[in-house]
């Protein structure tokens, strides 16, 4: 049997399945980016794909305390597009 990889969600602090997550990097050439295929080099952190966990991220700040910076508001956007259509 082969093992599934697990994370930790910041906000929920629920152990998922990689595949159940989405990957905010923060890299020192790009910045902060949602990272799709989760191997953009950098330090990352995980949030679970559900709109509830991301609002509560959004209010507490969590990716930005959890990354040390400022978080754009493009990328709220993009995991806000992620999370309901499943991109």
């Amino acid at each position: 049997m082969k093992k599934i990889p697990e994370r930790t969600c910041i906000v929920s602090r629920e152990k998922l399945p990689k595949k159940e997550l989405i990957r905010i990097v923060k890299n020192k050439e790009l910045g902060i980016l949602v990272d799709k295929t989760g191997k953009v080099n950098g330090r990352g952190v995980y949030i679970k794909k559900d709109m509830e966990v991301l609002n509560k991220a959004i209010k507490t700040n969590a990716l930005g305390k959890s990354l040390e910076t400022d978080i754009p508001e493009e990328v709220y956007s993009q995991l806000k597009d992620i999370i309901n259509n499943g991109k």
